[in-house]
């Protein structure tokens, strides 16, 4: 099976996702079990199915024959190649290839000038003005390397505009862009491209990020503190003609691995190994080269052999096209294709599902436990109205205090519930004020005042490590509040239960642990990229400051906004299920009165109220089989390997 095979049964898995959460949406809704809260819920997951993007970028310097991989691997179909690729450099800038769902087929492209203003590209992905763009023609392969071809344009500028742009000069051409002999550096035309086109695997939520060499990488942090950091897969490209060179290791050691320990999901692809095929060496020997070559580059960048995969991508890409099963076979592509999906999909899939399931499995019970709770205050009115049968009015009446009296301390306990919603808001306004925009601002803001007063070096230094100092302390303070949130939910639970009889699942919890590695990630590219002796010695204050606050302060607010929305969600997941209860109770003591008052004042007989009864009690009892269907069938959709065996079983309880 072929990855575009394996990212088509992906696809339809999360269509099918989708399909179960809605069908289980329409019904609560169809039968009064959910509410606005519920709502929201649902609309999370099935948002989450429907815009799960696939990220897999390609790294390499260039004439590692990165652009023919991308070709062979996802655009043989369209007969030709698709992104430019010959000798020397092709891509400049990071590209992303992708599809929405109502997107116009075009290339956007950012100028390379947009560094000046030091907005990230995150930042102006969101002003149309900002872009050059053109319509994109798909309606053959060359009117499509025609406009993909753009993202290779350069201009030549003196080092002056190429330093204030970002660019590392170096004369030697080791440490950066090396000047020409009339003095200008040759510098990408774009910052940043992106290309909206209906191919069927984008169409399906694969993007494919296609990157620069090592001189343009680095003069764009956001690219490797974000964009690659976030990729769910990533394929590292050498030649197998060249080994392992000094740039190759660079960008292995700072970028790719960047110091996560990191396998999963990141691949190393020796390319090129046609390059053996010279008619002098027989089968044999070429193989034994090739597994020579597999092991020096394993060793050299201290991974396995397992994770190096020799291809030959022009081959494969040829066999492809022309239909070559022993050609794709001798060109190895398949085997890379095979480990990119066994690494990419499984651990996707299971994030995904595990995401949904969370939500599913809450609602499901809240929905079950909503039910049971009906169904027992309506099995408690049958008996208390199947007991009067033949009795006389005083014990009507009787009974009609005696559920006022029910109602009357129910009534009291709502006025401790009411007192404890007031101290749970004032938690939760703490949580998000710890999680929020506003303080990560007040940080920033500080941070920045800090290095603008800071004399030297060490200034800087102490002001940017104290950032991550504080961002810590929030999310420490922010862990503690939901610890004290917890202990409040707990104690309520169980007081309605006790006092009351209410069924109530426990509270789900919520960890900040996540985000504290994120930061700890982005504390580690900064130390490699920022926080360095050589760069706070030779850096100017207000450039290293920009630089600080482009990348890593930018990227830390992404963190937040994560942590932010993930907790609000999290607020309303926890309050759901006690408001939906105690509303629930209310109703049913007001049935249960109005129902004895009925009787007491004959407007109704008594045998056509417990008629009536026995009706609902059956429509209950079809309610909890139907759901019981739909857990079944959330159950079987979502349950591919590795789904949460927590979340699994809490959907069953």
């Amino acid at each position: 099976m072929t990855l575009a095979q394996h990212l088509s049964d992906y696809s339809r898995w999360r269509h099918d996702c989708a399909e179960a959460v809605t069908r289980l949406r329409a019904w609560l809704n169809q039968n009064e079990l959910g509410d606005a809260q519920v709502d929201l819920r649902l609309q999370y997951a099935l948002d989450r199915l429907r815009d799960d993007k696939l990220v897999v970028a390609f790294v390499a310097e260039f004439s590692r024959g990165k652009s023919e991989l991308i070709n062979a691997i996802f655009f043989s179909d369209f007969g030709d190649r698709i992104l430019p690729s010959s000798t020397g450099r092709t891509t400049m800038c990071p590209t992303e290839l992708q599809w929405s769902a109502g997107a116009q087929q075009e290339i956007r492209l950012l100028p390379i000038e947009t560094r000046a203003t030091h907005a990230t590209v995150s930042e102006l992905k969101n002003q149309a003005e900002a872009w050059f763009t053109a319509p994109l023609s798909t309606a053959s392969a060359t009117t499509l390397q025609e406009a993909l071809a753009r993202v290779g344009e350069t201009k030549r500028v003196n080092e002056g505009e190429a330093a204030g742009l970002g660019f590392a000069i170096d004369p030697e051409g080791e440490r950066g862009l090396r000047p020409g002999a009339d003095g200008l550096v040759e510098i990408p035309c774009w910052r940043h491209a992106i290309i909206q086109f209906p191919h069927p695997l984008l169409e399906q939520g694969l993007v494919v990020l296609d990157t620069p060499g090592l001189n343009a990488i680095g003069a764009e942090p956001e690219l490797t503190l974000s964009l690659l950091p976030s990729a769910h897969a990533v394929l590292f490209i050498l030649g197998i003609d060249t080994g392992v060179t000094q740039s190759d290791l660079t960008i292995w050691r700072d970028y790719v691995r960047a110091g996560r320990g990191r396998q999963k999901g990141r691949l190393v692809v020796l390319n090129k190994i046609d390059s053996l095929w010279d008619g002098l060496r027989d089968n044999d020997r070429i193989d034994a080269e090739i597994a020579a070559q597999v092991s020096s580059a394993a060793e050299t960048l201290g991974t396995t052999a397992e994770h190096v995969f020799p291809v030959s991508a022009q081959k494969g890409l040829v066999a492809r096209i022309t239909s070559d099963d022993a050609l794709l076979a001798r060109s190895r592509l398949p085997a890379l294709e095979l480990a990119l999906s066994e690494d990419l999909l499984p651990a996707k899939r299971e994030i995904i599902g595990d995401s949904v399931v969370g939500e599913t499995a809450d609602v499901v019970a809240q929905a079950r436990s909503l039910v049971h709770a009906r169904l027992a205050g309506l099995r408690e009115q049958l008996g208390e109205l199947t007991d009067l049968r033949g009795k006389n009015q005083s014990v009507i009446e009787y009974m009609m205090r005696k559920i006022r009296s029910e109602k009357d301390e129910f009534d009291q306990g709502l006025q401790k519930y009411y007192a404890v919603r007031s101290v749970f808001s004032t938690l939760t306004n703490n949580l998000l004020h710890h999680l929020g925009l506003d303080t990560l601002r007040l940080e920033t803001r500080r941070t920045r005042e800090m290095m603008m007063e800071a004399a030297f070096s060490r200034g800087l230094r102490d002001a940017m490590e104290g950032f991550f100092v504080r961002l810590r302390a929030n999310l420490r303070n922010s862990s503690e509040e939901v610890a004290e949130i917890m202990r409040m939910l707990d104690a309520m639970h169980k007081r309605f239960t006790v006092e009351h009889g209410l069924t109530l699942t426990p509270p789900p919890g919520f960890s900040t642990i996540r985000y504290e590695q994120d930061i700890d990630h982005l504390e580690q590219a900064f130390n490699r990229q920022i926080n360095t002796a050589l760069i706070l010695a030779t850096t100017e204050k207000h450039t290293l400051t920009q630089k600080f606050f482009d990348t890593v302060a930018a990227q830390a607010r992404r963190t937040f906004e994560g942590a932010n929305r993930d907790a609000e969600q999290w607020i309303r997941a926890v309050m759901s299920p006690l408001e939906t209860q105690v509303r629930e109770y209310q109703l049913h003591l007001k049935r249960r009165l109005e129902s004895v008052k009925r009787i007491h004042q004959a407007t109704d007989t008594l045998e056509d109220r417990v008629g009536e009864l026995r009706e609902s009690e059956h429509t209950m009892e079809r309610q909890l089989a139907e759901l019981a269907s739909l857990e079944s069938t959330l159950q079987s959709t979502l349950g591919s390997p590795g789904l949460d065996s927590v979340a699994v079983s809490s959907l069953a309880a």
